[in-house]
């Protein structure tokens, strides 16, 4: 860890954290105003698109490109994010963000509790799908979800749990620039699928401030934030801290789309929080997964 992170006071990179956090949710509210015009594919290109050619211009991470890397690596890692993305922004076209976010969660949790046989664990699992039982449509009532929707978001889930598994690899491979060089591979899926969505309209003079705020706020922003938590905080404690993001995510869903969830619904992302933040407190070894959406 170098002298800097070593000087980081402990509630600076708390805070980094949380409001890299924030960010994101943000930046998907902020994306959510772009599906009229441009769809939630439009809105995935402008996000991952712009997001990498700002990383790519200022990080410049060619120059410390090394002879035998494994493309392969940095391949699944950046069509993992690209399809997780896309799908994710097409689960917001009819479901809840902070609903969305918590689905999501379950590739994670996947992959936190493959394999496990403890009763603790056993506990975990029993959370979520008490959580899901609570968000899924599974009987009507005022607030039944969209099964499109719904489905989309457990397919971002996948791929958040694909992300994860690729992203730890490349990352030890390619250190800070293997999110650079993830964010340009995975333009190359959003940017076409936008494109043949929306069309010209991406080239809207008036959309690109926010097509610039989605791709700051949900991608440049936050990723620069986490590294100041990733070399200051415990694996185990920014875990635990990354678990509020369904929370987070509710809460910029009411404030700036006016979705407002009911009491059950309510109950099945808080209980999908304390799985998730229950799963990442007690694993034998925490794993730190880099923060998506």
């Amino acid at each position: 860890m170098s002298e800097p992170s070593r000087q980081t006071p402990l509630w600076v990179a708390i805070a980094a954290l949380l409001v890299a956090m924030s960010s994101y949710q943000c930046g998907a509210a902020i994306a959510e105003r772009l599906f009229p015009a441009v769809g939630a594919q439009g809105a995935t290109a402008f996000r991952l698109g712009l997001a990498g050619t700002m990383l790519l211009l200022w990080r410049r991470p060619w120059r410390r490109w090394r002879r035998g890397a494994n493309w392969r690596l940095l391949w699944g890692y950046g069509l993992a994010m690209g399809a997780m993305n896309l799908v994710f922004y097409l689960a917001l076209r009819t479901i809840p963000l902070g609903i969305a976010v918590a689905l999501e969660f379950t590739g994670p949790l996947a992959i936190a509790l493959f394999g496990s046989r403890r009763a603790l664990d056993v506990a975990w699992v029993g959370l979520v799908i008490l959580g899901l039982a609570l968000l899924l449509p599974l009987h009507r009532h005022e607030h039944a979800l969209d099964p499109v929707g719904v489905g989309y978001a457990l397919a971002a889930g996948l791929g958040w749990a694909l992300y994860i598994l690729f992203g730890q690899k490349a990352g030890a491979a390619y250190g800070h620039d293997a999110v650079t060089w993830g964010i340009a591979i995975g333009a190359l899926l959003a940017v076409p699928a936008g494109a043949a969505h929306a069309g010209t309209a991406l080239l809207t003079p008036s959309l690109l401030p926010f097509g610039l705020g989605v791709a700051v706020l949900s991608s440049v922003l936050p990723y620069s934030l986490e590294m100041v938590a990733l070399t200051r905080l415990p694996a185990r404690h920014f875990s635990v801290l990354l678990s509020l993001e369904p929370v987070i995510a509710s809460l910029a869903g009411a404030a700036f789309l006016g979705e407002q969830l009911g009491p059950l619904q309510w109950l099945a992302v808080a209980a999908i929080v304390v799985a998730s933040a229950g799963t990442a407190y007690t694993a034998r070894a925490p794993v730190v997964e880099p923060l998506p959406n």
